[in-house]
């Protein structure tokens, strides 16, 4: 299985972040699929005595069309979310994204309208520090 270009630092930033990583993959077999989402990580609250837990896929947006790979990601995030809701229901789905696209494409008004419409929940990572610059929603 490949990992994206940016796999490391969106690793690296979680990390910084105060996130364990617990898989790397997450691996989940549903329904005789197997699934590998790129990172799964926990942040435990001692004050809670609970814990956060996330999927993350990561994504580049180099290919020559970001509306193809929107494309793409939008279902692998749909198809990632229905296997979390069956197999692991208190984890949270994010798709990590470079904040060049975040600033470029997904000011996009259809990018605006898609992520809304999917409640899609982004981690917008800068490349260069290796720290995560923003949280959405």
């Amino acid at each position: 299985m490949a990992k994206d270009l940016f796999h490391q630092t969106v690793k690296i930033a979680l990390i910084k972040d105060g996130w364990t990583i617990t898989h790397d993959p997450l691996y989940l077999n549903i329904a005789e699929v197997e699934i590998y989402i790129d990172i799964g990580a926990e942040q435990v609250f001692a004050a809670e005595k609970g814990k956060n837990k996330i999927a993350v896929e990561v994504k580049t947006f180099l290919k020559p069309s970001a509306i193809s790979e929107f494309h793409t990601v939008l279902g692998q995030c749909l198809n990632y979310r229905l296997a979390l809701k069956l197999q692991d229901t208190k984890r949270i789905l994010y798709l990590a994204i470079p904040e060049t696209i975040w600033n470029t494409f997904f000011r996009r008004e259809f990018a605006k309208l898609a992520i809304a419409e999917y409640q899609i929940n982004l981690i917008i990572f800068d490349v260069s520090e290796e720290r995560i610059v923003q949280w959405y929603p």
